[in-house]
């Protein structure tokens, strides 16, 4: 079955009300959190676009309840591919700045302003949520994974990242029409760094809070270790 967006299934907004900031969220399965966090979302007036990557749980059925445009995958298709259908939806719709944020209740709504304010200098392609402040609530063994990527993403980007994992960040539209993203899954958050420092932008860090509760980790690490090392490898 195809897994292109099905644009049927969109709730558009007349173009003369579209803001320039737009919330994209990948969601698979997380019907216990997506609803509160629309709710939250809602306060700020904010645009948001739900991509339900093959929920069968109903994550689609509490977008649609919230009012916001939507995007169906007919099947698991993978973070990255959520994410890319969401900004690639976005800037047909002329939006200039991509909020990303997870669907699982880790990323806070009112950290979000301040991730949009970071990229409204033109030299700044990405900002990228900061965790590593409120290291006693990460669990050990991601402390450990995330540090030791972010030092090689660091080098590899030849700019400071301190937390290169962190899925909450903000992306200027401008750069996503410089850059070309390829990957389908978790790798995406570092082919957008890697791509946004070779097209000279600079990348800024925003401090956090995250709220990490008794959820299980969606990362695989031998099946995603291997794909992220396969796209290092594969970079021109």
């Amino acid at each position: 079955m195809s897994n292109k967006p099905n644009v049927n299934q969109l709730n558009l907004a007349p173009p003369e009300t579209v803001p320039l900031v737009c919330v994209v969220i990948p969601a698979c399965n997380v019907v216990q959190t997506l609803g509160s966090l629309l709710m939250q979302l809602k306060t700020l007036s904010l645009p948001v676009i739900v991509v339900d990557d093959g929920s069968t749980d109903g994550t689609g059925e509490v977008a649609a309840e919230a009012g916001v445009e939507i995007i169906r995958h007919n099947t698991n298709s993978g973070k990255g591919k959520s994410l890319r259908d969401g900004m690639q939806w976005g800037l047909g719709r002329g939006y200039t700045t991509f909020i990303l944020m997870d669907g699982d209740g880790q990323h806070l709504p009112r950290d979000l302003k301040r991730l949009a304010a970071a990229v409204e200098d033109p030299s700044v392609g990405v900002a990228v949520g900061n965790r590593m402040r409120n290291l006693r609530s990460m669990p050990y063994i991601r402390r450990c994974t995330n540090w030791v990527m972010s030092l090689f993403i660091s080098l590899l980007c030849r700019q400071r990242i301190p937390d290169s994992q962190c899925g909450f960040r903000a992306i200027r539209a401008d750069l996503l029409q410089k850059i070309k993203l390829t990957t389908d899954r978790y790798e995406i958050e570092t082919e957008m760094l890697v791509k946004a420092a070779r097209a000279g932008f600079k990348i800024v860090s925003v401090p956090i809070t995250t709220i990490y509760q008794n959820e299980r980790s969606r990362i695989h690490p031998i099946a995603d270790a291997l794909r992220f090392f396969r796209f290092i490898r594969n970079l021109e």
